[in-house]
């Protein structure tokens, strides 16, 4: 299962004993130190979990969070606060994050948070590409066929993992190399009739669904 966790933090302390005790457990980890950064690199790069600080200098995380879900950026979140009180979780969930977590904590309630809430996204994706013809599996992609038989889809590593990033969940917009989309878009339209990946202009590629899948 890929675990690629956005820590932002601007206590540079914490931002970096996170990284490390994550990285200890098998995460791969990129920092940020202020929200603003964090946008930088997710224009760039998409990641699996944002383990984010409600409270920093310039953005508040709050304000990041909301900002990223009207984007339309569906990251799972695990939002982390000094701030005690259940009206300051309401205020996180409210605004999107998956989970909140009050300061101090046990790295390693952080790192059984994190498991949980990608294994439970990854079932949730999984189940979704299913529902529209697709299937990764011991790190390939299959299709199903009209009698719901599986069938390699052929890819280069660059199209596998933009594939893996359309689909985590659908519907999410990545960047990507345009030429690779185009070969990727090409090889997902001779085989699947009821998704398309279009163009988000100034941003990158989504998977949409343009029609039910018609089983026989």
């Amino acid at each position: 299962m890929s675990k690629n966790v956005l820590v932002i933090d601007d206590d540079k302390i914490l931002r970096d004993a996170l990284a490390s005790g994550l990285r200890k457990e098998d995460f791969d980890v990129i920092t940020a130190q202020s929200a603003e950064q964090a946008a930088q690199i997710l224009q760039k790069i998409s990641v699996d979990a944002i383990v984010l600080d409600r409270m920093m200098d310039g953005t508040d995380g709050l304000s990041f969070l909301k900002q990223l879900r009207t984007n339309g950026n569906e990251t799972p979140v695990i939002m982390l606060t000094a701030l005690s009180g259940p009206e300051n979780a309401i205020d996180g969930l409210s605004c999107g994050a998956n989970d909140y977590m009050a300061k101090p904590f046990q790295l390693q309630e952080l790192v059984l948070r994190l498991n949980n809430l990608l294994k439970n996204i990854k079932k949730n994706d999984a189940e979704t590409a299913n529902s529209i013809g697709l299937i990764f599996t011991n790190g390939d992609f299959f299709v199903l066929d009209e009698n719901n038989q599986k069938k390699l889809l052929t890819l280069s590593n660059e199209e596998k993992k933009l594939l893996q990033n359309l689909t985590t969940p659908i519907g999410k917009t990545v960047s990507a190399i345009p030429m690779v989309a185009k070969r990727l878009r090409n090889k997902i339209n001779g085989v699947l009739s009821n998704i398309d990946i279009i163009t988000v202009r100034g941003t990158g590629y989504k998977i949409i669904t343009n029609k039910p899948r018609v089983e026989k």
